[in-house]
């Protein structure tokens, strides 16, 4: 037998023992009519029977706080000894509304990582933006719910910021991201995946991610948008941007339209697949190499049977047996009427 308190087992006793010695001197004191004579033994049996049902139910109140348990229930976890690299474009254009019928390109990138975290349980994940400078937004991590968290707030560059960029600025930053993770665990393969529309708004060639390819064993290059193109909300770094104006152009709204050429030379370059990604279809995601997928400790890791389950069943008993019996006692007072008295001469009036 365990126990796991939801409260500090000295707070437990404080709360529970002056109750239960109360209810415990009641029980054993023997009760007595309105006239101070010992009751009947049926009276007796009643109030003590009362007064133990009481004191069960502030035992279980305890037992409930502590909550018991006996180990047991193995279950299997699997775990992926892969580090993940999550490059994601941040420029104006992956805000551009042509994904699943006019929503931002940046929602497809948001459900798609989402897919990637339930893909490889157990991976640890780094964050990496790109537009006009490269950050590395989370380093490498298991709390996939801070990476969901920090996609959610992710915001694209300032419009009016906004000096045109290259796609391939992060590559420096991945290639010191997955050196520094391959000499501190070597043991574990690494993946890489890049988020993007490959639009080079420099006239300069994009820097090349080759040096990243001896670090990455698996991953992939996920392209988003359309050959038509998608329009652009001005952006100003707040949190809600969706009744801003859209970008404009020689009096138009501007496009943005993906460039799969150069998002095909990424992938080259890193030795992975490239895949355009449609709203319409779930991502081929690559498989984890297969000697970091594997059961945590020989596929066992120890489970806790809970008991408190059984507590909580007694305290609905007993307070349904407190209820009915006081709504019995409510009733039987109803039932008393007060015997009215004649007045003096016997004529009722």
């Amino acid at each position: 037998m365990i126990f796991q308190p939801v409260l500090n087992p000295l707070l437990i006793l404080l709360l529970c023992a002056p109750v239960a010695a109360l209810a415990i001197w009641v029980l054993v004191r023997p009760p007595r009519t309105a006239g101070g004579a010992p009751a009947d033994t049926r009276t007796v049996a009643g109030h003590r029977a009362l007064w133990a049902m009481r004191l069960v139910l502030v035992l279980a109140c305890a037992a409930l706080l502590l909550r018991p348990g006996i180990p047991g229930g193995a279950t299997q976890t699997l775990a992926t000894d892969t580090d993940i690299v999550l490059v994601v474009d941040t420029t104006a254009s992956i805000v551009a509304e042509d994904w699943d019928e006019g929503e931002p390109r940046l929602d497809g990138i948001r459900e798609d990582v989402r897919t990637l975290v339930e893909e490889y349980p157990g991976a640890r994940f780094a964050l990496i933006t790109s537009d006009a400078a490269a950050e590395l937004r989370m380093p490498l991590t298991t709390d996939t719910t801070a990476l969901m968290g920090s996609l959610e707030v992710l915001r694209p560059e300032v419009t009016s910021q906004s000096r045109g960029s290259s796609i391939g600025i992060a590559a420096p930053l991945l290639t010191e991201t997955l050196a520094s993770a391959a000499e501190s665990s070597p043991d574990r393969s690494r993946m890489v995946f890049y988020f993007g529309d490959g639009e080079q708004t420099v006239d300069s060639e994009p820097e090349s991610f080759s040096s990243s390819e001896k670090y990455t064993d698996a991953g992939a290059v996920f392209g988003y948008g359309t050959a038509e193109g998608g329009p652009m909300r001005i952006t100003t770094g707040g949190l809600s941007e969706g009744g801003a104006e859209y970008i404009q152009y020689e009096g138009a709204d501007a496009l943005s339209v993906i460039d799969e050429t150069n998002l095909e030379a990424i992938a080259d370059q890193l030795g992975v697949e490239y895949e355009h990604r449609t709203a319409e279809a779930a991502p081929v995601l690559p498989e984890a190499p297969a000697t970091t997928t594997n059961y945590a400790e020989s596929g066992e890791v120890g489970n806790v049977m809970e008991l408190y389950w059984i507590a909580a069943l007694i305290i609905l008993l007993i307070l349904g047996i407190e209820l009915t019996r006081a709504t019995m006692l409510i009733a039987k007072l109803r039932q008393l009427r007060p015997t009215r008295q004649r007045p003096p001469g016997g004529s009722g009036q």
